[in-house]
């Protein structure tokens, strides 16, 4: 999920570390969420702008319960019936939780899932839930760690990109190998041979969602910036690529610039993820007006059977 809000940041919500008594704890659920439960997931999750961008944006687009959003959104409750916690669990398993407890248990209910891809959240959150789930022995294939950046103001535009558009569906042939590349090149895994169908079901929804802006020359690809997911406050980009040719010449920040002033006007903020090793990519943004936020953690697991999974 590397690309290669709001000024919420006041509001981010902190995992508390004191650990909760035996009886609450025992007393937690975890159970899938069900159509018609979206107004609640929204709620509880617009607490936290910026980090659960990537969910709520699901939630708006497919709804609780549709393959595409690639896992399964489920709750954890208290006896009570009250809501500690949210996560989506499957090929990308994200979670918001309130406290350590609810944490362990989402990581006690990922381990029943086969099609786990990675884990991806906050350092700290990440890592209390790798130590319950790895207890099972299934082991890391790659760990990132990555910085959350975020752009609240667009920065001037001193020379528009003339050819800067939303790419359409003729498009997705240009598209596709790009994205592709740069999935390997963070994941260790190309889509396009994994999953050749799926990819291009994702890329050609995408196109057609408006999400997927691209400039071009000779119909080679220039430059490109995905929307993963859109919401009223804050918009996730995702796959910003410009051609090695057009790099260091201020081409890439003149296209990115153009494509921040056109979002921001919908939307409170702009975020993406970069590498913390990718120093010069760090710089670019930082140029295009995108400032620090948090720093994250990635987890690519290596794939199991579902005779490893251990029945709880």
């Amino acid at each position: 999920m590397s690309s290669s809000s709001s000024g919420a940041v006041s509001k981010q919500s902190s995992i508390k570390t004191t650990k909760p008594g035996a009886a609450s704890e025992a007393s937690l659920m975890v159970q899938p969420f069900t159509r018609g439960q979206e107004s609640e997931v929204l709620s509880f999750l617009e607490a936290n702008p910026l980090h659960t961008v990537f969910m709520r944006g699901l939630v708006r687009d497919n709804g609780l319960e549709s393959p595409r959003n690639r896992g399964a959104f489920c709750g954890c409750r208290d006896g009570g019936g009250r809501l500690h916690g949210v996560a989506l669990i499957g090929h990308a398993t994200l979670f918001e939780a309130r406290n350590e407890a609810v944490i362990r248990a989402f990581a006690n209910e990922a381990q029943k899932q086969v099609n786990i891809h990675m884990v991806i959240g906050k350092q700290q959150p990440v890592e209390l839930f790798w130590k319950s789930y790895v207890e099972h022995g299934q082991q890391p294939r790659r760990v990132c760690s990555e910085l959350l950046l975020e752009q609240q103001r667009p920065i001037p535009v001193y020379e528009s990109v003339a050819a800067l558009r939303r790419a359409t569906i003729e498009d997705l042939g240009r598209v596709m190998p790009i994205q592709s590349q740069m999935a390997f090149a963070e994941s260790g895994v190309n889509p396009m041979e994994v999953d050749l169908a799926g990819f291009q079901q994702r890329c050609a929804r995408r196109i057609e969602l408006g999400r997927v802006w691209i400039c071009e020359e000779k119909e080679t690809l220039t430059f490109k910036a995905d929307i993963m997911s859109e919401t009223p406050d804050v918009i996730y980009l995702e796959g910003i690529y410009v051609d090695p040719s057009h790099r260091g010449n201020g081409y890439g920040l003149g296209c990115l610039a153009q494509v921040s002033e056109s979002l921001l006007r919908s939307a409170r903020s702009l975020c993406l993820f970069v590498n913390e090793q990718h120093t010069e990519a760090q710089e670019f943004y930082s140029r295009a007006g995108f400032t620090l936020r948090s720093r994250y953690s990635t987890i690519f697991l290596e794939p199991r059977r579902s005779s490893a999974i251990i029945d709880t």
